[in-house]
């Protein structure tokens, strides 16, 4: 049966001399595969629309196994994201983990329109590892966690001190810290901002103008959550780490105004 579907492409896999099996998380069937025959040939008219990150529409032959790519359309290049090694680097990070993440084959349109909002702002050059914090967040529930983030995990309070318990996942009020001798006590700015992360649109998240050092805190809380709990552990996520480690592949941003750490 010929299905057409809009989907992006997550990742390639090469098969043989010249084919590719492609992995693509489609708007109507979620994630799919499907063999991509020829693609491998530059002159295949599969070869430019089979790349990662490519939004396209897809004519795919579906049985009851893999399937077979047709042809595709072009629907959004993302052309940033190809030719800047950081937007490359956190796009990688964030198609990682939604496939890494995701059931096969299971329609999931909000998790199409995170991927597909999420891939656009890292184009657009919004803050790229803002962009992938936000998607980590978001796909927290996917993975069958629920961070208690808008009250106290254990009393219910919504007022005081908080600070973060990985014990509880979620926020505890400081009436409640000796529930958890390895909390991490948070201000009021990051208290604000984890929930931001949670909650909003992608664009406010986008918009942020945020320190290195206050992405680096979000980051190890978050990350430690999927180690802890979820046990998914991504190869995109060591190669940030390199790229972050060599100061010319990311050259500091310095426009701290809008820094919820600012309180502005």
């Amino acid at each position: 049966m010929l299905n057409r579907i809009e989907g992006i492409v997550l990742k390639t896999q090469d098969y043989g001399e010249s084919n590719k099996i492609v992995t693509i998380y489609s708007r109507e069937g979620g994630k799919v595969t499907a063999m991509a025959r020829g693609a491998k040939k530059p002159a295949s008219r599969l070869a430019a629309i089979t790349q990662p990150f490519t939004h396209g529409s897809f004519l795919v032959q579906q049985g009851r196994g893999m399937g077979t790519m047709q042809q595709g359309e072009q629907m959004e290049s993302y052309r940033h994201i190809r030719e800047n090694i950081e937007a490359t680097a956190y796009a990688s990070f964030v198609v990682e983990l939604i496939d890494r993440a995701v059931e096969d084959r299971t329609a999931q349109p909000a998790i199409f329109n995170l991927l597909q909002q999420a891939l656009h702002a890292i184009s657009e050059e919004y803050d790229p590892e803002a962009i992938a914090l936000f998607v980590e967040w978001k796909m927290l529930p996917v993975t069958g966690i629920y961070p208690t983030l808008h009250q106290c995990a254990n009393c219910g309070a919504t007022d005081g001190e908080f600070a973060f318990s990985f014990q509880q996942i979620g926020f505890l009020c400081h009436r409640c810290f000796d529930v958890d001798r390895y909390i991490i006590r948070l201000t009021p700015a990051q208290v604000k901002l984890i929930r931001t992360f949670y909650t909003v649109p992608i664009e406010q998240v986008g918009k942020l103008t945020l320190k290195k050092e206050t992405k680096t805190f979000i980051k190890k809380i978050v990350r430690t959550i999927y180690e802890e709990q979820t046990g998914i552990r991504l190869k995109s996520r060591s190669f940030i780490d390199q790229l972050d480690r060599s100061p010319q592949y990311f050259p500091k941003k310095e426009n701290p105004s809008t820094d919820p750490e600012k309180g502005q």
